[in-house]
């Protein structure tokens, strides 16, 4: 079976980076993804595959979908998922070493953490498990998912996919800074959880010359920020990171006017649920305090439903990608490798359990190694077939468990 999927994988390897330098080539927005979907279900349906929409809601623009494959046999149910949204980021001309061999068409728009690639990855793998059907049990859920990077489509689809019965999950992300080659599956936390810091310090506005009659919230805002730093060091359990980075302190437009607020946000990232929660309270406690001793008030802009869960692998979906890995690809497996990033596929554990693997996409040669959502951002197109070997086996050996002894005769 492995020279059987090495094959499969080498008939479709010019369409499948075709496909990923054509997504590259049009990245879409969060929410803004109609072409892209459009694009991806008719290749769906080319292939024979029906598909179910995600349907629109206040937050959702409805671009999500999945495609079913079903083999007739009885068996369980595996879902493989990627996300179709890019990033607000102007693509550079060059990589780290050299010009792009494909570049954003749109301005200011650009696959700058390798969604064209998890996107190229699942197509690929369909159309081997199309091509392998007959010796497969159960079905397989496709689940293309929108505005990954602003958690805008991944509850729609949840709600959507607790209409039906799955057994588990399985996840990929390419890796800027693992070597092409490289594969990291981490037991528990693999990516970190988000919490979401955004609200306003208001106070009064005024005229510059006499800051006594104002409220200045530029002042509570510092003050705020300087306490916080204090108390990452004395509130918080040191044997459970959790970072606070703060990206934005706005407040005012001209040289001689005191605002009425000024805003602040960030981000809060973490791998234990609990002490995550701790810190987003004490965020918003301390912010509370010391506004009020400056005379301000807070007003609290967090949305929840864009906070995440820390990416948690399950234990024997681990163990079994593990020893796949270490089949595959031997003394390539890293099993300590996590991730301060966040990741909506978090969200896929309230339904079944979850395994989500690190493909390394880095290659010096090449030009690729920038951190991800950086405009240099660039992957090595070569990385995809290890990604796709490892889902199509491991769809393979999770549907046919029973059966699946000499598999890589």
């Amino acid at each position: 079976m492995r020279e059987q999927v090495k094959q499969l994988i080498a008939e479709d390897w010019e369409e499948t980076v075709s496909l990923r330098h054509h997504l590259h080539q049009y990245p879409e927005l969060a929410s803004e993804e109609a072409q892209t979907s459009a694009y991806l279900k008719e290749k769906v349906r080319k292939l024979g595959l029906p598909i179910i929409e995600v349907p629109a809601d206040e937050i959702s623009a409805g671009h999500g979908f999945v495609a079913v494959l079903d083999t007739q046999r009885p068996g369980k149910t595996l879902a493989l998922r990627t996300e179709l949204d890019a990033l607000p980021v102007h693509e550079s001309d060059h990589n780290l070493m050299q010009p792009r061999s494909v570049i954003s068409q749109t301005p200011g728009v650009m696959h700058a953490c390798g969604h064209d690639g998890h996107m190229a990855i699942l197509m690929g793998a369909m159309r081997i498990l199309i091509r392998m059907k007959d010796q497969l049990r159960g079905r397989i859920l496709f689940v293309f998912e929108e505005g990954e990077e602003v958690s805008v489509g991944v509850h729609r689809m949840v709600e959507l996919l607790q209409e039906t019965t799955i057994d588990a999950f399985y996840g990929n992300h390419l890796l800027s800074h693992l070597p092409t080659g490289q594969i990291g599956i981490t037991l528990g936390p693999a990516m970190a959880g988000l919490s979401v810091i955004n609200f306003k310090v208001i106070g009064r506005g005024g005229h510059g010359s006499r800051p006594d009659l104002a409220v200045n919230p530029i002042f509570a805002g510092a003050a705020i920020l300087n306490d916080l730093s204090i108390a990452w060091n004395n509130q918080l359990d040191v044997t459970k990171t959790v970072t606070l980075g703060i990206t934005q302190f706005h407040s005012g437009e001209t040289n001689n006017v005191i605002a009425d607020e000024a805003q602040i946000g960030g981000t809060l990232r973490y791998f234990d649920s609990q002490e995550g929660e701790k810190a987003t309270q004490l965020v918003m406690w301390i912010a509370n305090q010391v506004a009020a001793v400056h005379g301000c008030i807070i007003e609290d802009l967090s949305h929840k439903d864009v906070d995440s869960l820390p990416v948690y692998n399950d234990p024997e979906l681990t163990r079994q990608a593990q020893q796949l890995a270490n089949e595959l690809f031997p003394d390539q497996l890293l099993i300590d490798e996590t991730w301060f990033a966040s990741e909506s596929f978090s969200e896929y554990q309230r339904l079944a359990p979850s395994v989500f693997t690190f493909i390394g996409t880095k290659n010096a040669s090449l030009g690729s190694g920038a951190a991800h959502h950086h405009e240099a951002f660039d992957m090595d197109d070569a990385s995809m077939k290890q990604a796709i070997e490892m889902m199509v086996h491991f769809t393979v050996r999770f549907l046919n468990r029973e059966e699946e002894e000499g598999w890589n005769d």
